[in-house]
């Protein structure tokens, strides 16, 4: 049986549930006062009991009541009775806080946190050190207030403008616009990023039945490959199709002129049977770059063998991202084996090979198995043997090279 102080408590109970969801703050506030009074002694701990509020909110509550100047209308605080924010009731912490974000900016090279990760609660851990103590949370309203937010990085830098960049674009343009025109090759090349043979983790996703993923190493550490794949391609830009070489050892300017010889013995030949010259573009570094005595000296070597008068047209500084392989063979090649670990040379060449696009693309690639030495000398003598024409602008980047009887290189 139920008695009387049980059924009071119950009343009281059911009452303020039934008020709670109606009521502001204040008026809350104003009804947890009135019912502990009108209970009487212990009239406090059964509201509380009653509600879970703290004995100090009730209290409150209850001297509200009598207190002619709580605020009448529909003001739940007075003005400025809200919890004041950390700048105000922290002054300096925005400063400090700005200092350990950019101290390379803001004239702090020496700050604690220049070489570790700024997360919020690291942050917390230093501004609290410093004499502001907050927790990670604050930390995190405050940036987003400074104008602050997660970022990551962007591949936006390729090193400094050259002046002549556009100008060097533009002949490029208007030499393939006529070597087109009259029906010879334009070819795109460059190396594709090295990859290692084996179960390893690729980029990218790839339908499998449900819960059975290709399993893959745990760790991409060269040991455990039985290999390293290096796709070097020739992208002929009038035809959309494109040979690469799949080679085993190094990227070499040898390795780089091989694959250009294989496309024009395997590809090229048949497709511009008249043709007399070939245009190359290329980048400025690497195998293929401007520099490398070796790379010209192998292109006058296949200049002697196929006959052609070969036309080398290099990129610009920091412009590789330029070069036309790279968005029409080479972000192709990427997408077609996402997901998929490069177990063998056979499955990357395969891969490669059935490479296709809406627009037509058609790829051939074979694996290069030959050995290519680095650290190869060109003598002076060799170098004044190549027949060599440089172009009156920029000659270092746009040259031609005569194909001479191979036994005078």
């Amino acid at each position: 049986m139920v008695d009387e102080a049980s059924e009071r408590y119950i009343a009281l109970r059911t009452r303020l549930e039934a008020l709670q969801s109606r009521l502001n703050e204040r008026d809350w506030r104003l009804a947890m006062g009135a019912e502990a009074v009108a209970w009487g002694h212990g009239g406090i701990a059964a509201v509380k009991l009653a509600t879970g509020a703290a004995r100090e909110t009730i209290r409150r509550g209850i001297d509200e009541l009598d207190d002619p100047n709580v605020i009448k209308g529909g003001r739940v605080r007075a003005p400025g009775g809200s919890r004041k924010k950390v700048e105000a009731s922290q002054p300096g912490i925005v400063e400090v806080l700005d200092t350990l974000i950019e101290p390379e900016s803001r004239g702090d090279p020496e700050s604690p946190l220049r070489w570790t990760t700024k997360s919020t609660r690291r942050l917390a851990d230093e501004v609290t050190s410093l004499g502001f103590p907050v927790s990670h949370t604050v930390v995190s309203k405050v940036l987003r207030g400074m104008g602050f937010s997660l970022q990551g990085t962007r591949k936006t830098k390729e090193g400094g403008s050259h002046p002549d960049r556009d100008a060097q674009f533009r002949h490029i343009h208007d030499l393939a616009a006529a070597f087109l025109a009259a029906g010879d090759p334009v070819v795109s090349v460059d190396t594709k990023k090295k990859e290692l043979v084996g179960a390893f983790e690729q980029d990218g996703h790839e339908w499998h039945p449900k819960g059975q993923p290709a399993e893959v190493n745990a760790y991409d550490f060269p040991y455990l490959a039985d290999g390293k794949a290096i796709p070097y391609g020739v992208y002929d830009l009038a035809d959309n199709s494109a040979w690469v070489s799949v080679g085993i050892d190094h990227d070499t300017s040898q390795f780089a002129v091989a694959s250009i010889s294989r496309w024009w013995e395997e590809m090229g030949r048949e497709k511009y049977p008249n043709a007399r010259r070939l245009m190359i573009t290329a980048d400025c570094g690497g195998s293929n770059g401007n520099r490398p005595w070796l790379w010209k000296l192998e292109l006058a070597v296949f200049a002697a063998r196929s006959g052609l008068e070969i036309f080398v047209c290099h990129l610009p500084p920091g412009t590789s991202k330029w070069n036309k392989i790279e968005h029409r063979l080479f972000s192709q090649i990427s997408i077609n084996w996402r997901g998929r670990p490069l177990t063998t040379y056979a499955t990357i060449v395969s891969l490669i090979a059935n490479t296709t696009t809406t627009t037509g693309l058609v790829v051939r690639c074979e694996l290069d198995p030959a050995d290519y030495p680095t650290k190869i000398v060109v003598t002076k003598t060799q170098r004044e043997s190549i027949p060599i024409e440089r172009e009156k602008f920029h000659g270092e980047w746009n040259y031609k090279i005569l194909p001479a009887r191979k036994e005078t290189i």
